[in-house]
């Protein structure tokens, strides 16, 4: 097992990818603290899990929030090996729609609580002396992105940067920090705005090749089996790496990404 005796806190995990990263960490033997806002949905899912998951409720919003979730998880399971900043919003906008709130909403969600959930995670992990690893999700919208998700492709370049820096500054302390830059996946979110944004009941079945050459895009589960390697030490020792989970090379690719036309 890739995380046996591993104890990993996975943000924004109620649903979606998030969950199925904490299916795919207990199947390799972890401990998980789960993260949300909704009760219901967290209740639901640690009764799934069985007895080795937990959940917090709680907002990215607020800035006593990563110090209580990294609590939360030392006291249930009394020590922490791991943290997926898994979290973010991604409301539509372009530079003429954009307002200074909604900046500084994705931002905290997005950018500055990672940042933070970060340093207290390595403090944990400085005070057991026992290294650590974080993987933070990233979105390949981070190279560019698409012209109504301005700042939320903003955010994830800023991930991207922090990824990289600490890496730099902390590896000689055996704390790793990589990012999984992630193509497009249907969640149960995504399905949804999909649909709100005119496409079909089952457009997620009827995606052309150029977004899916396998004929099908990418499951929150098969990103929650490369961030279970990135956690594990089997991804020993890189550190500070970028890695493109897509069904396609991004660099060198020059398509026109128009996907209201699915």
């Amino acid at each position: 097992m890739l995380l046996k005796d591993k104890v990993i806190l996975i943000t924004g995990s109620s649903t979606g990818i998030g969950a199925a990263v904490a299916r795919r960490c207990i199947a390799q033997g972890a401990q998980v603290m789960v993260h949300g806002r909704h009760q219901e949905r967290m209740a639901a899912l640690c009764d799934e899990l069985g007895s080795s998951a937990h959940y917090v409720i709680a907002s990215l919003e607020e800035t006593s929030t990563p110090k209580k979730l990294v609590q939360a998880t030392m006291d249930a399971f009394g020590a922490i090996h791991g943290l997926v900043n898994n979290a973010a919003i991604y409301p539509r906008n372009d530079i003429d729609t954009l307002t200074s709130d909604l900046f500084d909403d994705i931002l905290q969600i997005n950018v500055k609580a990672p940042l933070f959930l970060t340093k207290e995670v390595v403090h944990a992990f400085r005070k057991q002396k026992t290294g650590g690893s974080i993987v933070n999700i990233g979105s390949i919208n981070a190279y560019c992105g698409q012209s109504d998700l301005l700042c939320y492709s903003m955010s994830k370049g800023a991930l991207m940067t922090m990824t990289r820096n600490l890496a730099d500054s902390l590896g000689r302390e055996k704390i790793r920090l990589n990012q999984l830059n992630v193509g497009w996946t249907p969640t149960e979110n995504e399905i949804a705005l999909k649909k709100q944004e005119g496409l079909s009941e089952d457009w997620q079945t009827n995606i052309p090749t150029v977004y899916a050459p396998i004929g099908a895009l990418q499951s929150p589960e098969n990103v929650a089996a490369h961030v279970v390697f990135w956690l594990s030490d089997d991804s020993v020792p890189t550190n500070g790496a970028v890695y493109e989970v897509e069904q396609y090379p991004i660099i060198g690719r020059n398509r026109i990404n128009d996907l209201t036309n699915v």
